[in-house]
């Protein structure tokens, strides 16, 4: 049976709050993080990237978690994106990117003059993001499959640097799901214990396959901690992504309106 029940909030900025570290001012919550009350704003900035984007549902499908992810839990920023104890963040749906360009442009990665040059050939702002040309990305994306496996393997890599502090999150669409690299992930890190591990699955009906009682009940049948909450509630989200987990990885099913 689905778990759609949550724990008592434990806020992830408590786990490190010395200067200089990914938890010190300018992480989720200080006087430098933009106000909850500016979300709004992420529409106007989407706005900004025009030109022939073929994956807009994609995106906005995205935008309430990403920005109670950056705005709230995730512990980097602008100046800690090469701190080895920040966490880290990599969007596996990499096909639709506007949302993911506009989160990290608000919260101070880049300027958002950027945005204007969206998909454009001189950008770095790719219709698939590159890690090497947008500041604040881990990875680059847009082949489906690819990110839950990779964040396995970087929760593998810190933990063989004594790095246990660290959380490791990654945002799949469930049609991603349909690909058997993300079922080897699932079904090694659960056993393994990689509670340093959080997976983000935006729900908009596009899977190709689903599973008996929903998708948490296959993270849960791996031996993962996982719920399900409406993906346009900053609330319910920022008290799922924060629910304490001991021992085992995360799984957020983020439910969003059909795909059209």
């Amino acid at each position: 049976m689905t778990n759609t029940t949550v724990a008592p909030v434990r806020g992830l900025r408590d786990l490190s709050d010395s200067p200089g570290s990914p938890g010190s001012p300018g992480s989720p919550g200080s006087p430098d993080s933009p106000d909850p009350a500016d979300f709004p704003d992420v529409n106007r900035l989407i706005a900004l990237m025009t030109g022939a984007e073929k994956h807009a549902p994609a995106a906005h499908s995205t935008t309430d978690a990403l920005w109670v992810l950056y705005n709230k839990v995730l512990r980097v920023t602008p100046a800690t994106v090469d701190d080895p104890r920040r966490d880290r963040f990599l969007l596996s749906k990499g096909h639709g990117p506007m949302a993911y360009y506009a989160v990290l442009a608000a919260h101070g990665f880049f300027d958002e003059e950027l945005l204007r040059g969206f998909g454009t050939y001189d950008s770095p702002l790719g219709h698939h993001p590159d890690r090497l040309l947008v500041p604040g990305a881990e990875i680059g994306s847009g082949s489906l499959g690819h990110g839950l496996p990779l964040a396995v393997g970087t929760v593998l890599g810190l933990r063989a640097q004594g790095l246990t502090d660290p959380r490791v999150w990654v945002l799949v669409g469930d049609a991603e799901l349909d690909e058997g690299s993300n079922h080897e992930a699932i079904a090694h890190a659960g056993p393994a214990g990689l509670d340093q591990l959080h997976t983000l699955v935006i729900d908009n009906a596009s899977a190709t396959h689903g599973w008996p009682g929903g998708i948490a009940s296959r993270f849960e049948a791996a031996g993962w901690s996982a719920a399900t909450v409406d993906g346009r509630d900053h609330e319910a989200l920022y008290a799922a992504f924060t629910a304490p987990h001991p021992g085992r990885p995360r799984a957020v099913v983020a439910r969003v309106e059909p795909k059209g």
